[in-house]
């Protein structure tokens, strides 16, 4: 799909992506960003995960499912069930194909466009779709599209929402105290930017429960998981951290000061000792949440 949804754990924004004009990032070239993001956020997609271990279903589809890592955490949950991975970028398809093999999880894949190309995947009795829907102009056509796909009885799992990641404590020693806070501000604005800048935008109140009853599911509820990775952070985290500020940094002219961008450049200088790659106090904090809602017997 040429939107990707959060590829495995969670999108350039996937995290923060929301500096770009429009929706027009080139996921295929965040690879690898995608599936450091998505091994980074897993803790969440475990939890979400064990809410729906006591379904047992025949096709599971992971719509906007990047490297893969999502979905090969749901083809281990459910081994009997055929599992597919659906993306727009072919690279990442076969990410996903090489990550299944190596942790020997039976995946198949499938390219297709979202939300264009849905109707043709054929039902199922799980669709889980992270971080994708608010890539589309129209959120609620989008769900009424993934609603769509469920077999009687079938549930849709959408991640939207959450909390912002926390990385950094309010004073670093140097530059302005509370930067975290004005780079969530950013990104907010970078966020709304690129929803109105997508091509058919469809101003909508964003009550995800209640889109899902709209699109005509039923048994709705949200849950919120945190992933709470704290300091020292191992390397494979500290490198997501270290990706999203760059990303940040590349964005960030219009929305921060000289002395922001001056702090942001240190941080990101990895001869500084006080830079995020020498840092004893980096952490991450950051919540995921899911909206579930069941297809009803007609």
């Amino acid at each position: 799909m040429n939107q990707h949804g959060q590829r495995g754990g969670d999108h350039g924004h996937r995290e923060g992506h929301g500096h770009g004009h429009g929706d027009d990032l080139d996921w295929a070239a965040m690879a690898d960003m995608l599936e450091l993001e998505g091994e980074t956020l897993i803790p969440y997609v475990r939890q979400a995960l064990a809410e729906l271990r006591h379904l047992d279903p025949h096709r599971v589809l992971d719509i906007g499912s990047g490297p893969g890592v999502a979905a090969c955490r749901l083809a281990s949950m459910f081994p009997e069930a055929e599992v597919v991975a659906v993306d727009g970028e072919p690279e990442l398809l076969a990410r996903a194909e090489q990550r299944a093999e190596r942790l020997g999880v039976r995946l198949r894949t499938r390219q297709a466009r979202f939300p264009e190309d849905l109707a043709e995947l054929g039902p199922a009795d799980l669709v889980w779709s992270a971080q994708v829907v608010h890539h589309v102009g129209d959120q609620q056509d989008a769900l009424r599209r993934l609603a769509a796909l469920l077999d009687v009885g079938g549930v849709l799992a959408v991640v939207e929402g959450g909390l912002p990641p926390r990385w950094l404590p309010r004073d670093l020693g140097f530059g302005r105290p509370g930067l975290q806070e004005r780079l969530t501000v950013a990104m907010a604005e970078g966020f709304d930017r690129m929803r109105a800048e997508l091509p058919g935008s469809v101003a909508v109140v964003e009550d995800w429960p209640g889109m899902l009853r709209a699109a005509g599911l039923t048994d709705v509820r949200s849950r919120t998981f945190l992933v709470d990775l704290p300091a020292p952070l191992a390397e494979g985290p500290r490198r997501f951290v270290r990706r999203s500020l760059e990303r940040h940094r590349a964005a960030s002219d219009e929305f921060l000061d000289a002395e922001d961008l001056a702090t942001l450049d240190r941080l990101l200088d990895p001869a500084d000792p006080a830079g995020v790659d020498r840092r004893e106090d980096l952490f991450l904090l950051t919540a995921r949440t899911v909206h579930l809602g069941r297809r009803p017997a007609l």
